[in-house]
């Protein structure tokens, strides 16, 4: 069990919690606010009011959380390490033959509950609220619910099939479809254009108001139908991960679309880096709690307490700029997903075990 221990592991455990969920519960209320101060531009669009853009922020609070987590993390248990060492209880605690070991193994009892947090919270709420928050505002605003980042709107790869869809309304609803079909010898069969497209489970998409142009050689032939059933890989489920970030998406949703992707031979290498951090993301506590480890065995009482807090928020930085970075520079250079994902953390955990080391040789 985490708070399983004699009286000064409890203590030490409780009090490292209090510290990192109040430094997480002021994070949160400051990027919050900085969010809905943001969102007010956009008030007075469509139907996009005030209580549009208090529902946005409230849906972002997840994935707020789940990127602050590893940071208040590092700054909480800073500021409690630092708060005991100030008042000699470190320097107590060691005397009394409490090693670094020790200290760190309890330190590791409360970040392995964050860990579980930032898992659960990534995995469960994070993909639904992006999902609910991309769809509030598409609403308000009267926007296209999804665009993947092109003008011309979602691109998907279905077999020798690529779907242009241009405006998405729901993941199971889609207005102007355009499908391009493809030979062996990718030359241009034929194109389909359809005003909507609708889901109905068993028997595909109905397409309603379809154009559909077939070449033969230097020949076209054109055929207007009222209605027409278009039969495909691609599903409201499917559809549904393309709304969302893949570092986002869960675990499960990344799979499925990094499994679609690899059968119609297109890239994965974003949403393999996406898993690989989906999945070393929460163990950043654990990382992040043994860099803030060499700074309470410092007692400084001038300054002391607000200089650690100003390292920690600047460490917290890095961390997060790291993690960005690697990522994009994996896509970019084709590095290893499994590389890309754990090189921040891996340079943190080197860099905490340097200073360990060092201080324990002080």
């Amino acid at each position: 069990m985490i708070f399983r221990g004699n009286i000064h592991q409890r203590y030490l455990v409780r009090e490292t919690l209090m510290a990192i969920a109040l430094v997480l519960l002021a994070f949160v209320a400051l990027f919050s606010f900085f969010d809905f101060v943001e969102e007010l531009r956009s008030v007075g669009r469509g139907r996009y009011d005030a209580m549009a853009a208090a529902l946005f922020v409230v849906f972002s609070l997840p994935g707020l959380i789940y990127e602050l987590i590893p940071v208040a993390c590092l700054i909480g248990t800073l500021y409690a390490l630092a708060t005991l060492a100030r008042h000699s209880e470190i320097t107590v605690l060691r005397a009394s033959g409490l090693s670094t070991g020790q200290l760190l193994t309890t330190l590791y009892r409360a970040a392995a509950a964050l860990v579980l947090v930032t898992f659960l919270v990534g995995e469960l709420l994070v993909p639904v609220a992006d999902r609910y928050e991309q769809e509030l505002k598409a609403e308000a605003l009267n926007k296209t619910f999804a665009q993947q980042g092109f003008l011309s709107g979602i691109w998907v790869k279905d077999g020798r099939n690529f779907i242009n869809i241009r405006n998405a309304i729901s993941e199971s609803y889609l207005e102007n479809v355009r499908i391009y079909s493809f030979d062996d010898q990718n030359a241009l069969q034929s194109v389909v254009e359809a005003k909507a497209a609708a889901f109905a489970e068993r028997k595909g998409w109905l397409m309603s108001e379809v154009v559909r142009t077939t070449l033969a050689g230097e020949r076209a032939s054109v055929e207007r139908l009222e209605s027409d059933v278009w039969q495909s890989s691609i599903t409201p489920d499917l559809l549904s991960v393309l709304m969302v970030a893949p570092e986002r998406m869960s675990l499960y949703d990344l799979f499925g679309y990094t499994r679609h992707l690899s059968d119609n031979r297109q890239s994965t290498e974003r949403y393999e880096i996406a898993i690989w951090k989906k999945i070393f993301y929460p163990l950043a506590s654990l990382v992040m709690v043994t860099l803030a480890l060499p700074f309470g065995y410092s007692h400084d009482r001038v300054g002391g307490v607000s200089l650690k807090i100003f390292g920690g928020v600047m460490l917290g930085i890095a961390f997060y700029a790291l993690n960005g970075l690697f990522s994009n520079l994996g896509v970019i250079n084709a590095w290893p997903p499994f590389a890309s994902a754990a090189a921040p953390s891996a340079l943190f955990l080197l860099a905490a075990g340097v200073l360990i080391w060092w201080v324990e040789r002080r």
